[in-house]
């Protein structure tokens, strides 16, 4: 698909459909956050003060995962002005929601509402993206990386996602800290370490065992929940010269149950066409977005998706196809030639182009080949 479209072209033929309350706040997403605040305290509350079975306090955990997970869903959707739109306490609410995942709403404004909305698959401009052949070429650490064996650095691509969001918060703490202005630095450093330092302070007040249970075992479940929607927003799809949702996103489907509780987080596609809109009424954009360009839109199954990744590397060729460069195995990215029900790779090798050859040499460097 080369005919792209900005998300403004889409949204302007899709706004006279829609209801006019689909555009103003919902504030009645809060009350699903007030139930979530209390499942957290009650949750914390019974893993310190009581002594259960550890089986219990694990099941606790799990709750409190989902918990987490759900309460960043909503804290996207509020610090995305959907919820409300006083700006100080659209701050204060999303800086709530987000405590458990310990990320500031200053930082996720710049990071994602500013940066990654913005130039949503660019690849410079997009903090999310992920490297092209050209980067990866330039970096000693990505290059070693992927010397590593495809089924390994899957496995350990998939183990991290307990982990990422959280290492991803950090790296964007570093990487937009200078954008700001002098006076706001400073906000931005007690938004990030504020929530650290009261789960710390937990630690000190419960001890290790009861803190395992009541924080660190949740943050890694809620980690795993949302990373398992992020990694899939974005990284099947092609890197785009043009902000058209309807090429560089993907929606994922899960059980209605599960996507209620989550907030509607699966319609991303929807979301990147309406980002100031509550995901209370993505239901509705996906139904015109199927109606109106049926042969664009990309929706597949939660699991469907994962299994993609896992097939497939992460390094970008020509932008719309990805390459596992020590093999040189290149694979389509959607509307790019990936089929998710049977993938399949071609051999970079088999090119006759003129340009091949630099491309091997390329691809070889980039695997750190070159002198072999």
């Amino acid at each position: 698909m080369n005919d792209f479209h900005p998300f403004g072209w889409y949204a302007a033929k899709m706004a006279p459909h829609l209801p006019k309350k689909a555009f103003q706040p919902v504030k009645s997403r809060l009350f699903g956050g007030l139930a979530y605040v209390g499942l957290v305290i009650a949750g914390i509350l019974a893993v310190s003060l009581f002594h259960l079975h550890p089986v219990w306090n694990l099941l606790i955990s799990v709750v409190l995962g989902f918990s987490f997970a759900a309460l960043g869903f909503l804290g996207h959707e509020i610090l995305h002005g959907t919820v409300v739109r006083t700006p100080w306490l659209r701050d204060l609410l999303g800086a709530i929601a987000f405590w458990p995942l310990c990320t500031g709403p200053k930082l996720w404004r710049k990071w994602h509402n500013a940066s990654h909305h913005v130039h949503t698959q660019h690849e410079e401009k997009d903090p999310d993206a992920w490297p092209s052949m050209e980067k990866l070429a330039k970096s000693r650490l990505l290059s070693w990386v992927y010397r590593i064996p495809f089924p390994i650095r899957a496995f350990f691509s998939f183990s991290s996602l307990s982990v990422m969001f959280t290492l991803h918060s950090v790296r964007m703490l570093f990487y937009f800290f200078h954008d700001f202005r002098w006076k706001n630095r400073a906000v931005v450093l007690f938004q990030f370490f504020l929530p650290w330092a009261t789960w710390l302070g937990l630690l000190w007040l419960v001890g290790w065992e009861k803190w395992l249970f009541a924080f660190l075992l949740p943050l890694l479940v809620a980690n795993t929940i949302v990373m398992s929607y992020i990694a899939t927003n974005h990284r099947l799809n092609p890197l785009v010269p043009v902000n058209d949702p309807l090429a560089n996103s993907l929606s994922v489907t899960v059980p209605k149950w599960v996507d209620i509780l989550h907030f509607h987080f699966s319609h991303h596609t929807e979301h990147h066409l309406f980002p100031a809109m509550s995901s209370k009424y993505y239901p509705l954009v996906k139904k015109h977005i199927k109606q109106m360009w049926p042969d664009r839109y990309h929706e597949m199954p939660m699991g469907k998706a994962l299994a993609a990744l896992w097939k497939t590397p992460r390094v970008y060729y020509e932008h719309n196809e990805l390459i596992e460069p020590k093999q040189g195995h290149v694979y389509g990215t959607l509307g790019n030639g990936l089929n998710p029900d049977r993938i399949v790779h071609r051999e970079l090798e088999t090119e006759k182009q003129p340009r091949a050859a630099k491309k091997r040499a390329k691809t070889k460097k980039a695997a750190g080949q070159e002198n072999l």
